[in-house]
């Protein structure tokens, strides 16, 4: 369902159907048991795009977290450690959701806690459809705003884009059966040679 590239370092990670939903199951289950988060807990993603950008999202909405860009509970950092929230996590971003060389000082590194978790989540309290799933640059939606918008049947790719952007097209792929192909630090020859590559097409801004 999710592709990844990374045309600097020739990185490309994918996840199909069932190992991104292994990857939002240990998500979910770490916020739950590790930092107890719940509905309404609000997480502030602050990643590029990126495949674990994606992840975090999905692990958010499964435990009926917000996914919001200020006065967040939880904030999730990439590598510049930009992070003040009472609890911070923090993502190398480094192949293969590598670690840290060492665990940054006041931060957990996703990729020593996360991995151990539990790939299947037993939703023992799930979000409610009028329940909050997103505030982000003025943008707020429900879950049921994310189940009833238009679903993407397609497989397009993206260059980076925004949080609020990432998540409407997750939102729109899990509704249509689509899949989305996110390819950073790429010229327009990039794109047209992923884009023939993986079979897909081009994203255009708001589709």
């Amino acid at each position: 369902m999710v592709t990844y590239y990374d045309v600097a370092t020739g990185e490309r990670v994918e996840l199909s159907g069932v190992t991104l939903a292994n990857w939002v199951a240990k998500v979910a289950n770490f916020l739950v048991d590790e930092l107890d988060a719940e509905r309404g807990t609000r997480i502030r993603i602050g990643l590029p795009s990126h495949w674990l950008r994606y992840v975090w999202i999905l692990g958010a909405w499964r435990v009926g977290a917000v996914v919001v860009d200020d006065a967040a509970d939880i904030g999730l950092a990439g590598p510049d450690l930009e992070a003040t929230e009472p609890v911070r996590l923090a993502a190398s971003l480094r192949p293969l959701g590598g670690r840290f060389p060492a665990e940054p000082d006041g931060f957990l590194d996703v990729a020593i806690h996360v991995p151990s978790s539990p790939d299947v989540f037993i939703d023992l309290d799930p979000p409610a459809p009028d329940d909050l799933a997103l505030e982000l640059g003025g943008r707020t939606a429900t879950h049921a705003d994310l189940l009833s918008g238009p679903g993407l049947a397609d497989r397009i790719v993206r260059e980076p884009q925004p949080v609020a952007d990432d998540a409407a097209d997750l939102a729109a792929a899990l509704a249509g059966g689509g899949s989305l192909v996110m390819v950073a630090g790429a010229g327009p020859d990039d794109l047209a040679r992923i884009a023939a590559q993986e079979h897909a097409r081009l994203g255009e801004e708001g589709r």
